[in-house]
């Protein structure tokens, strides 16, 4: 039973991609587009978005910096210009390794205002537009590092659990009025993100395969879209021991 409404025609659907222009949120934009929607994407760096604007016709570029209150709600106000939109995903991310050992204040910090803090300026400015068109769907990209904690996580894990419960709230409150609401949760990807892991990341996959499991998941009207599944089943798993055997299964298989 999917809870959500399917989308499997994006021929003419209007998407807005927040943090699209690298990595996931890029792939997602290349693969949709393809697929014949109108693409809209959004991050702070101009270049790349204006090279992805003029690659694939009919797609908009609206740079964004996620952390300014007032530029999202004026970006979303250019967002929805040219019509109601049917999908908003917010891919935006900052990630950098971190152990309580040695904290880093800025940047953990960092993480929280692009990561979760971005998000609710976000939410802040699209929910009313699409409460008062009557459709839209809202995804939110998470992490399986949401599931629980993990060493090297002290900044990264806190903001996707965040996500993962925002997501929860979002789906009680929004599908009643018709609005979909998805949590994307990816094990590891192969991005600018992730090239500076100093560790083995298992089953690791590319970011065109990310963008295929989430296309996929929007059209098979999931809520939770986690992937691969060869990997995130093993976390899932393991989120659902009791403290004393999580630490002592988390301390084993990673020797941290």
């Amino acid at each position: 039973m999917s809870l959500n409404p399917k989308i499997g025609d994006w021929h003419g659907k209007r998407v807005w991609l927040v943090g699209a222009s690298s990595g996931i949120g890029l792939a997602v934009a290349r693969q949709l587009h393809t697929l014949g929607a109108q693409v809209l994407v959004s991050a702070r760096r101009a270049g790349p978005l204006q090279d992805f604007a003029s690659a694939h016709p009919g797609s908009l570029a609206l740079p964004l910096d996620v952390t300014d209150r007032e530029a999202v709600a004026r970006v979303t106000a250019q967002a929805l210009e040219g019509g109601p939109l049917d999908l908003v995903c917010y891919c935006a991310g900052h990630y950098n390794a971190m152990r309580a050992t040695a904290i880093d204040l800025d940047d953990l910090l960092r993480h929280h205002e692009i990561n979760t803090v971005g998000l609710l300026h976000l939410l802040h400015a699209i929910t009313p537009a699409l409460l008062a068109q009557g459709h839209g769907h809202i995804s939110l990209v998470s992490s399986v590092a949401g599931y629980r904690g993990l060493p090297q996580a002290m900044a990264y894990g806190p903001t996707k659990a965040a996500l993962i419960n925002l997501a929860e709230t979002l789906y009680l409150d929004l599908q009643p009025k018709g609005l979909g609401i998805s949590l994307v949760n990816p094990g590891f990807v192969e991005t600018p993100l992730t090239a500076g892991n100093q560790f083995h990341m298992p089953a690791l996959i590319s970011a065109d395969e990310a963008a295929r499991e989430m296309i996929k998941g929007w059209g098979q009207g999931q809520f939770e879209i986690h992937f691969p599944r060869r990997f995130t089943r093993v976390m899932k798993l393991l989120a659902l021991l009791p403290y004393r055997l999580y630490f002592a299964a988390v301390r084993r298989s990673t020797g941290l």
